[in-house]
């Protein structure tokens, strides 16, 4: 059994005991749950809609957190002496599917 969940703007094909990085999640040091936009049980039939999956949940353990790699951002403006440097480094939260229920 699969399902496919969004989060952070991302959709992610997640089973049980899978473990993704998400955009970091603040609120919840035990546990996340998500509402799935579509499950595929072990027989192969897909179910789909808000409808249908209303009661159903796709509950997550958070294993840590880390950081993505550095982007560095460089502006430049010919013959004016503007020059700028920034970066940029992405907050993500690890989390282990725990559990899929329809």
């Amino acid at each position: 059994m699969y399902a496919v969940i969004r989060a952070g703007g991302k959709q992610f094909k997640v089973a049980k005991g899978d473990v993704i990085e998400i955009e970091k999640v603040t609120d919840s040091d035990d546990g996340v749950e998500f509402t799935p936009l579509v499950v595929v049980d072990d027989k192969g039939k897909t179910t789909a809609g808000a409808a249908a999956l209303s009661k159903a949940k796709v509950t997550a353990k958070v294993v840590g957190a880390s950081k993505g790699p550095k982007v560095e951002v460089s502006k430049f403006r010919n013959k004016s002496g503007y020059r700028r440097n920034s970066g940029h480094r992405q907050h993500y939260t690890s989390i282990e599917i725990s559990d899929i229920k329809l």
